[in-house]
């Protein structure tokens, strides 16, 4: 097979993006502490978050009250929006948690179902969200990141994308039995 200098150049950028692959979860597979999420969002949980666009400067903040129930491994998450700019805003979850560290959820403003899987620390949830801009509603997917930093702290960072274009990220600190 004879190959042209671009074509070359091609396969050695395909060949490179492909050693940076992103990180699984399962690379955080037996480390500390475990993030089980029907034990962390059980309970009130308060918190803090801000939103990025895509060059880095920040949007919006606002913080969450939260309280989390279960039953079994069905559980629902009342969370309590408000934004620096005075909007106010619920989402209300059902959550269930499945064998092998794995969840799904649904939500009034989620297309379809969440879904989530656990190892170690660090839990990854991706979902499509409806979200509401100026009078429009976008579909928008959420990845998220959890990491359990301790028993009270997870820090959250959630990449919003639309088309597979990155639109920006939100960053969360949540803080279990913390109040306002």
């Amino acid at each position: 097979m004879i190959r042209t200098p671009k074509a070359a150049l091609l396969a050695a950028l395909c060949g490179l993006l492909a050693a940076c692959s992103s990180t699984g979860i399962d690379d955080y597979r037996g480390t500390r502490p475990t993030f089980d999420l029907k034990t962390y969002f059980n309970g009130p949980l308060m918190a803090q978050g801000m939103f990025q666009d895509r060059s880095g400067k920040v949007l919006r903040r606002f913080s969450v009250q939260m309280n989390g129930s279960w039953q079994g491994d069905r559980g629902v998450l009342d969370e309590h929006f408000s934004y620096d700019d005075g909007e106010k805003q619920r989402r209300v979850w059902t959550l269930q948690k499945l064998p092998d560290g794995r969840y799904s959820g649904t939500a009034s403003d989620v297309v379809g179902q969440a879904s989530g899987r656990s190892a170690g620390f660090a839990l990854f949830w991706d979902y499509t969200l409806r979200l509401p801009v100026d009078g429009k509603v976008y579909e928008v997917r959420f990845d998220d990141w959890m990491y359990q930093l301790d028993e009270h702290t997870v820090l959250n960072r959630s990449v919003m994308s639309k088309w597979g274009v990155r639109l920006g990220e939100v960053t969360l600190v949540f803080r279990k039995g913390a109040q306002p």
